[in-house]
């Protein structure tokens, strides 16, 4: 064929490898084709370069066997058209079509792709070594080819088994994980699939869908590992797959969503950020992309994540690679391919939610997205960059000469010699300096990112709990789940970082044993324990809030329990950190679509409102006195949108008492009086305030402040009132319009008027701070408990001792002011108190309006004395911030010493 001995010897002498060059051409003038140019002639006239066909065959044993056994591969390869240039999907696939002429791709074992696949695959290759593509060129027709050979696998297995069994109406779909879902494939990958079909049904009595797909999948996995002498398609591996090799080669939608959020671990996450659907659904494929995108991309990623990631790497290198070839390894050593992968992964993880361009699977792209995103800096991203680009080409080095899965430069000195000389370097020195300078800028990224020491926490001493025995199995539980209920892994690994800090917060509660199981009930009732798990160890501060939350409010606990997505709700919203007003919440619950026939989201938001105020007196946004306003606003707000559904909005209402004042409690009834002509409109209000639903209600009302109290009308009229407070009321009615403000209606400023003219005679009688006096020793022995002490409300020195002192001031300095702080300015601005006596005032009134609010806000319930029982009352203590109730009492009993002290020296004192 014109080729003699001693130009083959000429031709092999220059080559990396003569010996194998020279076998390489004997054997292909053996086979050459009579009718061909000659062989000599094809060499030379190579569009590449005769070095670069030279090069292949030195260096690559399986494209020399395909050369020799078809010397027609060699002159289509030789062909300007197939070598000088890329090729797009279309034009592989319009190839492979034109080969297979009439003939099915699957005819004979699929012998036409096989033979397409070591066509193009030779291709590629020799345009690598002749380094004309750059490196996203090859990996991107490696995977191109990938692709093609399984979608026409895939569609000739799916339409046997469709005609054999008949059609599914479920869709199933392909996706490629790892290097070819990043479209990043190297010549040796295995390709790691992902079958998915969309949902459970029967196909016919005795095949189900999951049967049916199953066997689907398990088809194609026979039809890539089945020898052929055409040659390999690609080694398939499935292990990425829920449950690896023990799970269903198939899986639906939904199961697969259930695996993923209750048992998904962090090394899953990173194998689907490559994820790529490649053939069959393509809607399909993206539906599941999109359904799964929260557990790929946390919201939050958790500390031990980095953890997780530098412990796989670590099991990489001490099972898998070996110490002595750490060095070695472009892929898997030390400042290799799968470091600069791990860097990019654990980043994309991390920023990819709140960033949905890192949300990218192919490695360089995401990359480049996290320089421009300035997640990186430049100089680390491009040192990344060129470590990348080298250890592949390497890597491709040694994996085109048998397409065997090695990524280990070898020590042996004549192939380390013409694997350098075959990257271009002078000499194995020279390659070796080069390698060690790329894997060496790597580590250190890799170091920085990525923590590689695992965190130590204390242990915590059980003890604190009355049944340490019961705790240890609480806790043992959330780890591993109760008997039946399987926890992944990862979720373990999580929960063991969330102990320590879990215990750290729970050992400062006052009831340790009740805010644990408080804690179990709403991981119980929160359902994905991973991800709960997840997010509180990522976010320290909420899981602080939880456990105080659950020790300072068996009420908001309860409400946490039934409902936990609150806690994400309430803590996400913007403006958590902010009071609202009424006008606010009007505007909220005027968008909620309540009517008068369905009150339940006025009662809903009444819940989560009343929560999301005890969370921000929790976490230290609201003081007392600002928990308060907030709660006279939310029940205002409720008040006005509830009258407003029920059409009544001719009636008047007027708050008094604490509600008046803007002070409202936990726990506390609203006190209100109405005015207008309809019994029957107010006392629809009145139901509806009360009715308890599964929503709770929405604000009882006490109008027992009415003119003639319980036995006088519901509603009445300006002229009713005038007449009553002239004629019949007595001192302390007059004193409780004090804290007289309208709400609602035309009469307001009426009926203001006339209660300021009857508050003002009042005090026309000169003994009435006698009568006030009086009436306060009679509230302490009608309402007082007997223990002066514990009577926090009704005590010498309490919270209405406080209030009769403020109001009877008050009415004898003509000072309107419904609420109580503001009246002590205006006291003291009129001389009646000094700056100390006001500061001491309202900061021991303070301190006891706190306390109560301590004790209702548990139940939230009316609760007028502290607990007599010891170990409440030390509960008390360390729940009002005290490490002991001793020192609880010391500030406790200075602060009504106080009280009873200005009360005595301004009130008594004056008559």
């Amino acid at each position: 064929m014109g080729c003699s001995d001693r130009t083959i010897r000429e031709k092999a002498a220059g080559s990396l490898n003569p010996p194998q060059v020279a076998t390489a051409l004997i054997q292909l003038r053996e086979n050459w084709p009579a009718t061909a140019p000659t062989l000599p002639a094809v060499v030379e006239q190579f569009p590449l370069g005769e070095e670069a066909l030279l090069h292949l065959l030195a260096v690559s044993s399986i494209c020399v066997a395909r050369l020799t056994q078809n010397p027609e591969m060699l002159l289509w390869l030789g062909q300007p058209e197939i070598c000088l240039a890329s090729r797009g999907y279309a034009e592989m696939l319009g190839e492979l079509r034109a080969l297979s002429g009439d003939d099915p791709p699957a005819g004979k074992n699929f012998a036409a792709l096989r033979f397409w696949k070591a066509r193009e695959m030779t291709r590629v290759a020799v345009r690598e070594l002749a380094a004309v593509a750059p490196l996203e060129e090859t990996t991107g027709e490696l995977s191109q080819i990938a692709d093609i050979c399984i979608r026409t696998v895939f569609e000739h297995c799916n339409a046997e088994l469709r005609e054999r069994h008949g059609s599914p109406t479920a869709d199933f779909t392909v996706l490629a994980l790892g290097k070819l879902g990043g479209g990043e494939l190297n010549h040796s990958s295995d390709v790691d699939l992902l079958f998915v079909y969309r949902e459970e049904g029967q196909v016919a009595p005795q095949i189900s869908y999951h049967e049916f797909f199953n066997r689907l999948g398990n088809k194609i996995l026979t039809t890539f590992s089945t020898p052929d002498p055409a040659g390999p398609l690609f080694r398939v591996d499935l292990r990425l797959r829920p449950e690896g090799s023990a799970g269903p080669l198939a899986r639906s939608l939904e199961s697969m969503e259930n695996y993923y959020s209750g048992f998904g671990e962090t090394w899953e996450r990173i194998a689907l950020i490559k994820a790529r659907g490649i053939a069959g659904s393509r809607e399909l494929a993206y539906d599941f992309l999109r359904l799964h995108q929260p557990f790929i991309y946390p919201k939050s990623a958790t500390p031990d994540l980095l953890e997780e990631i530098a412990n796989i790497k670590h099991r990489i290198e001490r099972d898998v690679v070996g110490a002595e070839k750490l060095d070695r390894d472009v892929k898997l050593g030390r400042g290799g391919i799968r470091e600069i992968e791990f860097i990019v992964q654990t980043l994309q993880l991390i920023h990819g939610a709140r960033n949905p361009f890192l949300q990218e699977p192919n490695m360089l792209r995401a990359l480049r997205a996290l320089r421009e995103l300035d997640l990186l800096p430049r100089e680390e991203v491009l040192a990344l960059d060129n470590a990348y680009r080298f250890l592949r080409r390497v890597e491709h080095r040694l994996q085109i000469e048998a397409e065997q899965q090695t990524h280990t430069v070898p020590d042996e000195p004549e192939p380390l010699s013409r694997l350098a000389r075959s990257l271009r370097f002078s000499s194995a020195s020279d390659f070796a300096a080069a390698r060690q300078n790329r894997m060496g800028s790597v580590r250190p990224i890799f170091q920085r990112i990525i923590s590689e020491t695992p965190a130590q926490y204390a242990k915590v001493n059980l003890q604190i709990f009355n049944d340490p025995k019961r705790a240890e199995k609480a806790l043992r539980d959330l780890e591993r789940g109760a008997t039946g209920f399987h926890v992944a892994p990862r979720t373990r690994q999580t929960f063991q970082k969330l102990r320590p800090i879990l215990l750290k917060w729970i050992t400062k509660s006052a009831d340790p044993d009740l805010t644990l199981n408080q804690f179990v009930r709403f991981v119980e009732a929160y359902g994905l324990r991973s991800l709960l798990f997840e997010l509180l160890v990522t976010n320290p501060k909420l899981l602080q809030l939880v456990v105080k939350t659950f020790d300072a409010s068996r009420f908001a606990g309860e409400l946490l329990i039934r409902r936990p997505q609150l806690l994400e709700d309430i803590t996400r919203d913007p403006t958590f950190d902010e009071p609202r007003s009424v006008a606010e919440n009007l505007r909220r619950l005027e968008s909620l679509g309540a009517n008068a026939n369905n009150l339940d989201p006025i009662r809903g938001y009444r819940q989560r409102q009343f929560l999301r105020i005890i969370l921000r007196e929790v976490l230290g946004l609201a003081i007392p006195a600002a928990v308060f306003a907030e709660l006279s606003d939310l029940a205002e707000a409720c008040l006005v949108q509830t009258a407003k559904l029920l059409g009544d909005e001719k009636t008047t209402i007027i708050a008094l008492g604490k509600f008046g004042g803007r002070e409202v409690g936990y726990g506390a009834d609203l006190d209100v009086v109405f005015l207008g002509e309809d019994n029957r409109a107010a006392q629809s209000l009145l139901t509806a305030m009360a009715q308890p639903t599964a929503e709770g209600n929405i604000w009882p009302l006490d109008v027992r402040l009415r003119p003639e109290g319980e036995n006088g009308p519901l509603v009445c009229s300006l002229e009713t009132f005038e007449w009553y407070y002239a004629n019949r009321a007595q001192l302390w009615e007059m004193q409780s319009l004090t804290r007289a403000r309208g709400i609602a209606g035309s009469m307001q400023d009426g009926f203001m008027e006339i209660a300021k003219s009857a508050w003002r005679r009042a005090t026309q009688d000169p003994e009435f701070l006698v009568k006030i006096d009086s009436m306060l020793e009679r509230v302490r022995r009608e309402r007082g408990s007997g223990a002066d002490f514990v009577d926090l409300k009704t005590g010498r020195g309490g919270i209405i001792e406080a209030e009769f002192l403020v109001q009877a001031l008050q009415m004898r300095e003509n000072i309107w002011e419904p609420n109580w702080e503001r009246a002590v300015d205006g006291l003291r601005e009129r001389g009646v108190f000094d700056d100390t006596e006001a500061t001491k005032l309202k900061e021991s009134y303070r301190y006891l309006r706190r306390c109560e609010s301590v004790l209702r806000r548990y139940e939230n319930k009316a609760v007028s004395a502290l607990p007599s029982d010891p170990n409440e009352q030390r509960k008390l203590g360390i729940r009002s911030g005290y490490d002991s109730f001793e020192t609880f009492r010391r500030d406790y009993v200075g602060a009504r010493d106080i009280v009873q002290a200005l009360y005595e020296r301004k009130i008594k004192a004056s008559h």
